[in-house]
């Protein structure tokens, strides 16, 4: 009798044990960076084709602007995806489709292979690049240990490559940057620095914890990554 209590008694605890611990995760995850009004105002915006699909929103250039290379872009960790808009759209109007991905409790780890999905989506597309920011860019980097044959090279805002990939790969990061630890993407080919930019200013959520103080505004910060981009997938498309 006494063994058969002593069972009971672990499973109840085992069973306590995991809705605690689901519980402790589902409050962490209410707990994130929501995107500011410039960004919903983007997602409402008229001068440009935005389309959600599954999973996905997509960021079409005008016909006549198209360079016929698309973008998939995962957003930072616990970070509202419409936060980077913004960014998006102005890649967009540059001539670039942008595929901007929701992840799960916005943590690109629990789909690290979202860009599976993405191609099929937009098919006319045959060019692709993978990136994202803090968080998302590492995870977009570990995705391109087995999806590399679909993709001309990755990009990484405020974050670092966690392989030695043989894709050409382009670091932006700010000089502000207080979260990023700059010794990890040592060895990279293309590394461009933002003066004055910092972790945050990437996306649209406002400021993050233990981040740097930027010196120039968002908008700056953000044209400046475009210019980034955009000649680098020129280079590596040549």
């Amino acid at each position: 009798m006494k063994t058969k209590r002593k069972k009971t008694l672990r499973i109840v605890i085992i069973i306590a044990f995991i809705v605690v611990l689901f519980g402790g995760f589902y409050i962490y995850t209410l707990n994130y960076y929501r995107a500011d009004a410039s960004a919903a105002a983007v997602m409402a915006a008229t001068d440009i084709t935005i389309e959600a699909k599954s999973g996905t929103t997509v960021f079409y250039p005008s016909s006549a602007n198209s360079i016929n290379t698309g973008f998939i872009f995962y957003p930072g960790g616990k970070v509202e995806d419409v936060a980077y808009a913004p960014l998006l759209k102005q890649l967009a109007e540059k001539g670039l489709t942008c595929v901007l991905v929701k992840m799960p409790f916005n943590l690109a780890v629990f789909n690290i292979n979202a860009a599976d999905s993405v191609y099929k989506q937009v098919p006319e597309i045959k060019t692709w690049y993978i990136g994202g920011h803090s968080l998302g860019g590492v995870m977009a980097s570990s995705y391109t240990w087995k999806g590399s044959s679909k993709l001309s090279g990755l990009i990484l805002l405020g974050a670092y490559p966690i392989n030695s990939s043989s894709l050409p790969t382009l670091v932006v990061y700010g000089s502000e940057d207080k979260n990023l630890d700059k010794k990890k993407f040592d060895g990279v080919k293309d590394v461009v620095e933002i003066m004055g930019g910092n972790h945050a200013q990437f996306g649209n959520y406002g400021k993050q914890y233990g981040d740097g103080t930027a010196t120039i505004t968002r908008e700056a910060q953000q044209a400046q990554a475009v210019d980034a981009i955009m000649a680098f997938i020129i280079n590596t498309n040549k």
